[in-house]
């Protein structure tokens, strides 16, 4: 027995130093892509945003930890999750107040005095109040004392209010162009951007919301998606002085502060208020900046983990009703509980998603490339 515990012991230290070593690769990577792009690109401004952004946001965080044990804000485990999750029942949570702000804040600083800061402002709103939205969630999961919060058609009004005012705002000042540019093909959709829009930052919310399950998978996936966005306006925009990258690097850098802390095994999580504002930074970075289809290729994981759930419960339904028994085609939704019912690891499937990222990445930089 002493034995067998001794080898699950030195297992956990494997795994632990495993996802070190890929999260010291992965701040090496981003660094190294930001020092590149800055001597590559006369416009560029990456690098020191991406430091900046990673030491703050770290520290916070850090220092937000001990604060919220104090008023215990701590995670509630959903009672059908995996089994294993209820180890990390008690685990600070809403540590997405703590990084998102960062990321926010240092690129309005970046922005400032430019003349297109109202595009600045405007994307801060929308995050900001997503995250508020998170916030209001996390708060009432905690006095319910359930995983839940806010009801799902509670959730969803909120969202469709604040994207449809961002829309508005949008539209009036032609901040969103009317096209949809997929590799050097352009469609011109005219108005229908619009709807377009409001459903691009519900879907994507909800999709980062969804993949926030496992340690580190989120925050991991999210750095590489912001730097993967910052190169892609960079490889389209490479001599105008106004671009959105350094806001894309901004928010990389606060993603990747944060997954120091957030790793495996995680000593806080994002929470709502972390999962919901970068859903919506990703989704109206990629309207305004015309990059919907690079966000929807580098962010494949967090579409994978969103229609798991749709197929999941589509199945289950259909077949309740025509059978009059429900079937699963996964163990369990989002896609990472399927593979972790399988008995693979939290962090190889962590670092797998990671890896897949990365290579979603690469194929879409090489795609605007050649184009």
């Amino acid at each position: 027995m002493k034995k067998s515990n001794k080898l699950l012991d030195n297992k956990k230290v494997s795994f632990y130093n495993s996802i070190n070593n890929h999260i010291l690769v992965l701040f090496g990577l981003i660094s190294i892509t930001c020092v590149f792009s800055d001597f590559y690109y006369k416009t560029s401004n990456l690098t020191i945003p991406f430091i900046i952004t990673t030491l703050v946001s770290s520290i916070i965080t850090f220092i937000g930890i001990p604060k919220l044990k104090k008023i215990k804000i701590k995670q509630i485990i959903r009672e059908e999750g995996p089994k294993n999750h209820f180890l990390k029942q008690g685990t600070p949570t809403m540590g997405g107040i703590f990084f998102i702000p960062i990321g926010i804040i240092v690129s309005n600083i970046l922005y400032f005095n430019q003349d297109n800061y109202d595009i600045i402002l405007t994307l801060s709103f929308v995050i900001i109040f997503f995250m508020f939205i998170g916030f209001i969630d996390d708060l009432l999961s905690l006095k319910k004392k359930l995983n839940t919060g806010l009801s799902s058609n509670q959730k969803i009004l909120l969202q469709s209010l604040i994207s449809l005012i961002f829309i508005l705002i949008c539209a009036s000042n032609n901040l969103i162009p009317q096209n949809i540019q997929i590799a050097n093909k352009v469609f011109n959709i005219g108005n229908l951007i619009y709807p377009l829009g409001i459903f691009v930052l519900l879907a994507e919310s909800n999709s980062t919301n969804l993949t926030d399950g496992l340690d580190g998978l989120l925050s991991g996936c999210s750095v590489l998606i912001f730097t993967g966005l910052a190169i892609s306006i960079l490889i389209e925009n490479p001599s105008d002085n106004f671009t959105l990258a350094p806001l894309c690097i901004a928010m990389a850098g606060a993603c990747m502060g944060f997954l120091f802390l957030n790793k495996y095994p995680a000593k806080l999580f994002m929470g709502d208020s972390g999962s919901l504002a970068i859903g919506a930074s990703l989704g109206g970075i990629a309207l305004i900046s015309n990059h919907l289809w690079s966000l929807l290729i580098m962010g494949g994981i967090l579409a994978a983990e969103s229609i798991s759930v749709i197929i999941q419960v589509s199945i289950f339904k259909i077949s309740k009703r025509v059978k009059g028994k429900g079937h699963k085609l996964f163990l369990m939704t989002p896609l990472h509980h399927h593979f972790e019912l399988k008995g693979n690891n939290e962090s190889l499937i962590v670092s797998s998603f990671w890896l897949i990222t990365l290579f979603l990445v690469i194929i879409n930089l090489i795609f605007l490339i050649k184009s």
